[in-house]
């Protein structure tokens, strides 16, 4: 009987059909000689979706899932093989498919996160403009609100130059970006340094001053709504983690979670 047969199955678990999605781009067993993986991949993964859904420490993961050692253990394979931004990568484009979009964006929107850190030993800045003590989580998503990437780095670093940090690691790999919306915080010569270096053209989109109150902007509201999506993780509620490469590894996981049930309903609505 498999493993997730055996107990109750938790709100953040995978279903049959969600399974059926993200198997086939799992890795494959090693062919190395040594002890034979013991537990199923579906089960490290609803541990760790469980994980960033209740926000509970490794250590107090229920122990009807793997061992936590052995959970933290692939968390981290992964994060250290690419395989989350791959996955990440790989889903998208399925589902961009899926709504009938071309497989890379045209244009995207860039927006940040000043969240808390704990007691974790690891980097951290202040946000004075937040008056957060730190780390940014700097990400860059489609019109339909999809992770493209994801930087975290200490809160003290300003928007401008957060921005760069995320925008040269993608250049070169969406050949059809050309359009980037953002706020005011990244006016000024990140717009020139972004359609030099980058070749894209960065758009800001302002308040009127004229507006009083809560307004709906345009295409800033996609990021605000991918945050307010990541907000329903627990575990990102504050940055718990030491090393900012395992906070930009869950949002990721969050992420492909997401994907992983928007993929699923649209194949049973179509079949």
């Amino acid at each position: 009987m498999p493993e997730q047969n055996k107990r109750t199955p938790y709100h953040s678990n995978l279903s049959n059909k969600q399974w059926e999605i993200i198997k086939p781009h799992l890795p494959s067993p090693s062919t190395n000689r040594g002890r034979k993986r013991v537990h199923s991949y579906r089960e490290i993964l609803n541990a760790i979706f469980y994980l960033l859904r209740s926000g509970c420490a490794w250590r107090m993961l229920p122990h009807e899932f793997p061992p936590w050692k052995t959970v933290y253990h692939y968390f981290r394979l992964w994060r250290l093989t690419g395989f989350w931004e791959r996955i990440n990568a790989t889903l998208r484009t399925e589902l961009r498919i899926a709504y009938g979009r071309k497989p890379e964006p045209s244009a995207a929107i860039l927006d940040s996160q000043s969240v808390k850190t704990t007691e974790t030993p690891g980097v951290r800045g202040y946000d004075a403009a937040k008056k957060v003590k730190g780390r940014k989580r700097h990400i860059l998503v489609d019109t339909i609100g999809l992770l493209l990437i994801v930087i975290v780095h200490t809160a003290n670093i300003q928007d401008r130059d957060g921005a760069k940090l995320v925008l040269e690691q993608i250049k070169g790999k969406f050949s059809r970006l050309q359009l980037i919306w953002a706020d005011a915080a990244y006016s000024g010569q990140l717009v020139d340094w972004v359609k030099v270096v980058c070749g894209w053209m960065l758009e800001i989109v302002k308040r009127s001053d004229d507006i009083k109150g809560f307004k709906v902007l345009p295409h800033r509201w996609v990021v605000e709504r991918t945050f307010g999506w990541l907000g329903r993780y627990r575990r990102l509620s504050k940055d718990y983690e030491g090393l900012t490469e395992s906070s930009q590894a869950l949002i990721y996981a969050a992420m492909l979670h997401i994907m992983i049930r928007r993929l699923a309903r649209i194949k049973k609505s179509s079949g």
